[in-house]
């Protein structure tokens, strides 16, 4: 089987924005630095949209169609699909019966800790879409219950199992890191982060936590967990809101508990970050 698959939908089905009644999400309990959900969709899926994690998961069946770093791939049943941090993307159906999926969204500090000593660089997966085996064995555990949270133990084993798979499509990332002052400057940032996303945090602030000037803060930052210190802020907060919607929140009391300055600043970060708006994502999911 090819790394890739060409798209098989027809014209009428890509140009397709609407989203179906049938369509749905299952969002397991939350786990620390994990998230993971089964979900599928008939027609328009999502909106474009990045995250600050990467999505790794398969197809279980169906074809799921989608925009990723400028091209336009397919991931079929069977296949596996790896998006990198803030690498902008959307969501599709590409045949008329839809795409049914599981995806797992791993914080790329989890992986880094999983390949200390061993990798210098997070992995970079070239192939969106591929058939690889390995990878595959090492996200089935993920998905065993949906039901309950994950032990931690298991957790470990699943984020290890899927690091040293990502390691393996990309030995360029390969060799020891030493652990530099940026890394744990770079740790006491995202630390603070963590502790004050409800709140404004100051550059100052960032500043005398991290040891380190604001600018050089954000490229060792990008460098080493795939993303920005504001846009690993903005989705802390959208995590929280998640949480709160999901609890029974009304969205306007959930997006002032998150930190945002009001309901319409929620949605249209949230939109940015998940392609779908907080009321859809609300109105669709089935409770894990």
């Amino acid at each position: 089987m090819s790394d890739s698959v060409d798209e098989t939908a027809g014209p009428g089905l890509e140009r397709s924005c609407v989203p179906s009644p049938g369509d749905w999400i299952r969002l397991a309990p939350a786990d620390a630095g994990l998230e993971r959900l089964e979900a599928f969709f008939s027609g328009h899926a999502y909106d474009p949209h990045r995250h600050d994690t990467y999505a790794i998961g398969y197809t279980l069946a169906g074809v799921q169609s989608f925009t990723y770093r400028g091209a336009h791939t397919a991931s079929a049943t069977g296949q596996v699909m790896v998006l990198h941090p803030d690498e902008r993307h959307d969501g599709r159906a590409g045949v008329e019966a839809g795409f049914h999926y599981r995806m797992v969204y791993v914080e790329p500090r989890l992986i880094r800790d999983a390949l200390a000593g061993r990798a210098h660089s997070l992995p970079f997966v070239q192939a969106a879409v591929s058939a690889d085996a390995r990878l595959l064995d090492a996200l089935r555990p993920a998905f065993d219950s949906l039901d309950r949270p994950l032990e931690q133990l298991e957790a470990d084993q699943i984020v290890l199992g899927i690091a040293d798979a990502l390691l393996a499509r990309d030995t360029s990332a390969g060799g020891a890191r030493r652990v530099t002052a940026s890394a744990l400057a770079v740790e006491r940032a995202r630390q603070f982060l963590d502790a004050h996303f409800a709140r404004m945090v100051g550059s100052d602030e960032l500043e005398t936590a991290s040891g380190l000037d604001r600018f050089a803060l954000a490229r060792h930052f990008r460098a080493l967990l795939g993303t920005s210190p504001y846009r690993y802020l903005t989705m802390r907060r959208l995590d929280h809101a998640r949480a709160g919607i999901r609890s029974g929140l009304p969205l306007a009391e959930a997006a002032f508990a998150a930190g945002f300055a009001d309901q319409s600043h929620m949605t249209r970060q949230f939109k940015q970050a998940f392609g779908l708006s907080p009321g859809r994502w609300r109105d669709m999911r089935i409770a894990g």
